[in-house]
């Protein structure tokens, strides 16, 4: 977009801002209500609208881990995940890309920080869940064209978030790691200074995106209603509550499995869960199918949690892109910590079990989603 999200940092080159509005991007709120202020302008002009429906490449190379390899000797004989994954996650890199632009010399550094952890590569799970939740409701052969349109976006803040997390994750005052990716981490690079912000700013800019990416034939409802979720994905009782009971956790030997299930209900499952509820909540789904989509993403976020905790005790670094054996230094309330190895493996597959289970009303439509869940439980890293 000519128009600069924020203040004048970043640049969404998307067509036309609904508002020469600036202003600086203090929180994640206060851009939600500058986002959703503009947003209004654009989206509720027509009436008729309302009632439609409808550096970095090498970097790139050393961070993405899904390949075809991997998930065919995961999935061998049923859904091919590698071919569904391959032509989305390329469109998913390209709008990461064109989404953080800098505009000016003065926003260089903070750009630069900013794309040097969005662009580090990835599996790209959450992306790939919300353009997944989107075609499982619309359905047909258009749906991932129509899933690219209409979620890409949300798609792209979702990633936007995920990707603050980590770099803020990584601080000396988190879990103080040197590695993610297998690179240096944010702060390494830039300074925990500039680390910390460049979080921030992908944050307020996640909102931001949505709001003006998104294109005007969804109805601003579904906008407005997937804005409201995103932002509570991140509060309180979304990821920053989640991390804070995480550390409260940590040494805690008297802490209990259900303590550790509402940690990763809110710092990991909540982001998995507005990845597939918003793409379904884009393209028009009901009450009841908005529900058995959280179902599903709750379910399969914890079981993404379990083998996250059993990867940092049976792979190395070098395979993990990250840091191994982090947990036990620290002393970390884990799913192994609490109920063992092999208590830890079945209770993963016992989550992707429910999470699957969820998503039977919709039959075959259902399958990218299904393998997706197979292949987080079944990952090497």
């Amino acid at each position: 977009m000519r128009g600069s999200p924020g203040c004048g940092m970043v640049h969404l080159p998307n067509g036309p801002h609904p508002s020469r509005r600036h202003f600086r991007p203090l929180s994640a709120v206060l851009v939600l209500m500058g986002s959703l202020f503009c947003m209004q302008r654009a989206w509720l002009a027509p009436v008729g609208m309302r009632a439609r429906r409808s550096t970095d490449m090498a970097r790139r190379a050393v961070g993405t881990v899904v390949t075809e390899a991997m998930v065919s000797e995961t999935l061998q004989g049923q859904f091919d995940l590698a071919s569904y994954l391959g032509p989305r996650i390329k469109k998913v890199e390209q709008a990461l890309d064109a989404s953080v632009q800098s505009t000016t010399p003065y926003t260089k550094k903070i750009v630069d920080a900013m794309r040097y952890s969005l662009l580090a590569g990835g599996k790209r799970i959450r992306p790939i869940m919300c353009l997944a939740g989107y075609e499982m409701i619309v359905g047909g052969q258009n749906a991932g064209a129509a899933a690219e349109r209409d979620a890409m976006p949300l798609a792209v803040a979702i990633e936007m978030i995920h990707t603050m997390s980590l770099i803020h994750d990584d601080l000396p005052a988190l879990d103080n790691d040197d590695m993610r990716r297998g690179m240096p981490t944010s702060h390494k690079v830039y300074g925990e200074d500039v680390a910390v912000l460049a979080g921030d700013a992908l944050l307020s800019e996640s909102f931001t995106h949505v709001a003006k990416a998104t294109p005007r034939s969804v109805p601003a409802e579904r906008v407005l209603e997937v804005l409201r979720r995103l932002g509570e994905s991140v509060g309180p009782v979304g990821l920053a509550g989640g991390q804070v009971m995480d550390l409260e956790c940590e040494a805690k030997h008297t802490a209990t499995i259900d303590e550790l299930q509402w940690i990763h209900e809110h710092k990991t499952a909540a982001l998995l869960e507005i990845a597939v509820v918003g793409g379904a909540v884009l393209a028009g789904a009901t009450e009841d199918e908005i529900a058995a989509c959280a179902k599903y993403a709750r379910g399969v976020g914890l079981a993404f949690q379990v083998a996250d905790d059993i990867l940092d005790v049976t792979q190395s670094s070098e395979q993990l892109g990250k840091t191994a054996g982090k947990d036990e230094a620290t002393d970390k309330t884990t799913y192994v910590k609490l109920l063992g190895l092999e208590g830890a493996k079945a209770e993963a597959e016992r989550l992707k079990a429910e999470a699957v289970g969820a998503l039977a009303r919709f039959g075959a439509r259902a399958e990218p989603l299904i393998a997706v869940a197979e292949y987080i439980v079944k990952r090497t890293n």
